[in-house]
């Protein structure tokens, strides 16, 4: 049986190093970092990922070392969405050769589909593989919400359609997701702060998170990252989301993942390097940064000496 994505799922960086090449290295220890800590699973080749800076060629390497170091250790997914739908069938089929445990489709940038455009690529995307699949369903980056109805009809019509990751500060989207999907879709969201719906998601019965602050505090991500079976875990979840809300908070004052890799780099790990357009994040916000991962003990539990 699959097992469907919940709790921690953390989307990684792709480690560079200082020539711009990726780090293959640097990817295996902060991958076994997060086995370590309790993380659910991967998310690859996403945003935080620097998707759009990697060649088709580099994102092929990727899948194929990154599977070499996760096969029957951690599930893993990687991100298949592309420009067209073609293209993002053609990496789909590439993906489950290659061995992936699941894979992700988005709603291409840019084009502003309408919701019948919308379920035409996911549904044409979804039936081209067997393997588990799911959607990102972030509209501040590709312009189109992918509506509950559509969400309900791919997964009338998929049965390895299994997890939706909400992106987006609409409750009743999170409500009607889960009222007419049930347990088919597990559901899960972003650790975006200004959307703040961890904890509305696991309220309503929903699944764990899909989020960038596991990279950094894997371990508290994990715990409040569990779906709501106990008391004890919905407590859990308040009171750590809480007293770590400033760092998430900080680690989404720019675009991912540049803030992230600056945090890696303050704990002594790989992946601090970023691909320009992007530039390195530096001056007095590194050092407010550095403080507050200091004040927060996050330096002391988990920086490499």
């Amino acid at each position: 049986m699959v097992k469907k994505p919940t709790g921690s799922w953390v989307a990684m960086p792709t480690p560079f190093k200082a020539n711009g090449s990726i780090d293959y290295s640097g990817f295996e220890i902060l991958i076994e970092r997060q086995i370590r800590y309790g993380t659910s699973q991967l998310f690859i080749l996403g945003s935080a990922g620097e998707v759009t800076l990697l060649s088709i060629e580099e994102k092929k390497s990727i899948v194929k070392e990154v599977i070499k170091m996760t096969k029957n250790k951690i599930p893993v997914y990687f991100n298949a969405s592309a420009a067209s739908t073609n293209q993002s069938v053609e990496f789909a089929k590439f993906l489950e050769h290659e061995g992936a445990d699941g894979v992700i489709f988005t709603v291409p940038p840019y084009l502003l589909i309408p919701q019948t455009a919308v379920y035409e690529h996911l549904n044409t995307c979804m039936s081209s593989i067997k393997i588990p699949c799911g959607i990102y369903n972030n509209p501040s980056r590709v312009g189109v919400n992918i509506e509950p109805k559509t969400i309900a009809k791919l997964a009338a019509n998929n049965s390895n359609f299994i997890v939706d990751k909400e992106a987006m500060p609409k409750v009743s989207q999170l409500v009607n997701v889960k009222r007419l999907c049930g347990n088919q879709v597990n559901l899960l969201c972003c650790d975006y702060t200004d959307y703040s719906i961890v904890i509305p998601t696991l309220a309503v019965g929903g699944h764990g998170t899909a989020n960038i602050g596991g990279n950094i505090i894997p371990e508290e991500v994990a715990t409040f990252s569990r779906p709501w079976d106990s008391v004890e875990k919905m407590k859990d979840c308040r009171n750590l989301y809480f007293k770590y809300y400033p760092l998430i908070e900080s680690l989404y004052q720019l675009t991912n993942p540049i803030v992230i890799k600056a945090a890696l780099k303050i704990l002594g790990l790989p992946g601090g390097h970023l691909r320009k357009p992007y530039l390195e994040f530096t001056g007095q916000k590194y050092r407010d940064l550095e403080k507050l991962m200091n004040d927060l003990g996050v330096i002391d539990r988990y920086g490499v000496r």
